[in-house]
């Protein structure tokens, strides 16, 4: 015999079920809220779906990224026409300016910087290859050099005697100059980091490009000077040059590790899509502001007290006898 329970009594056994239910999975959780404050690693859950990741092709970067290297290339096969081959740049150094043109590509081309706009520490990883892997490269490379001979043969006169003019040639020794090259590199670090400069570059592609290019040609200055042969110091100034940086940056970096409050709050609304707490994706960034940039300021600085110890004159290893073109 069946007997039919009223809707109103059918409906309170499922709300005591229901109840019931919720309280047995709040016993199950508790255990894992409780140790959350003392694990080592922190898994938030993912998004429904996480934003879409792609390379970009900004039409101005394109055409700076070809031109670039193609007027570099011509320079150096007109250069070595007339010298030979591994005369005036040698291939080191040529495989250097490449490796930078490289490094350009993942910085601003490839999904890093797609990825930049939605975590911070991709951002800082995409910041540290412009600064500490594609400016040295590209320094190393002699570009100003070679893109002079890889212009028409008018160009070139003119180039030449551009540089050559007073104005010209005091405003590049003043920029080129160790302290204030330092001085400008740093002032770009600290100023951008700035909570509301760092959103300004987030919220604008206008002052995101601002931003890069800033990292870019202020990094380019700084590594002028112990690599590009335009130092007036010794090898021992370079190292004291090469060390005050790390210790500022790697300040800056230890800020971002250590700090209890996020200084970027507009990554709060991408980092959960990717599976990212907003204050871990911060410390990580900071880790890697503090430890590859101290690593490859170490690695120039060491090389400069080895140069120092063999009693290598300074700018000796940078010269590069680029003969006069006759063409």
């Amino acid at each position: 015999m069946c007997i039919s329970l009223p809707a109103s009594s059918r409906q309170e056994r499922l709300d005591r079920a229901s109840e019931r239910a919720r309280g047995t999975r709040c016993l199950l959780a508790a255990p894992w809220l409780l140790a959350t404050p003392f694990a080592g690693a922190h898994t938030p859950q993912l998004a429904d779906s996480a934003p879409p990741i792609a390379w970009s092709f900004e039409p101005w970067v394109l055409c700076c990224l070809l031109a670039s290297l193609l007027i570099y290339v011509a320079g150096l096969s007109r250069l070595w026409r007339q010298a030979g081959v591994g005369r005036g740049i040698g291939i080191g150094r040529a495989a250097a300016f490449g490796g930078g043109w490289l490094a350009l590509v993942l910085a601003l081309v490839s999904p890093l910087d797609a990825l930049g706009g939605l975590l911070f520490s991709a951002h800082m990883v995409q910041h540290e290859v412009l600064m500490i892997l594609a400016a040295p490269l590209l320094v190393m490379g002699r570009p100003l050099a070679v893109w002079t001979w890889g212009l028409p043969r008018i160009w070139r006169t003119h180039a030449g005697r551009l540089a050559r003019h007073r104005a010209v040639a005091a405003t590049w020794d003043v920029l080129t100059h160790a302290p204030v090259a330092w001085a400008l590199h740093g002032l770009a670090l600290w100023a951008w980091h700035l909570p509301p400069c760092f959103e300004a570059a987030l919220r604008s592609p206008a002052v995101h490009s601002l931003q890069h290019a800033s990292f870019l040609a202020t990094a380019l200055l700084f590594w002028w000077p112990p690599l590009g042969g335009a130092s007036r110091a010794g090898h021992g100034s370079a190292m004291l040059y090469l060390f005050t940086t790390m210790v500022h940056t790697g300040a800056l970096g230890a800020l971002l590790t250590f700090s209890t409050v996020p200084w970027y709050p507009a990554y709060g609304a991408t980092t959960p899509a990717l599976g990212f707490d907003l204050l871990e994706d911060q410390r990580l960034g900071g880790l890697v502001m503090w430890v590859p940039a101290g690593l490859a300021y170490l690695v120039v600085a060491l090389a400069a007290a080895a140069r120092l110890l063999q009693g290598e004159p300074a700018g000796a290893a940078l010269a590069t006898g680029i003969p006069v073109s006759r063409e």
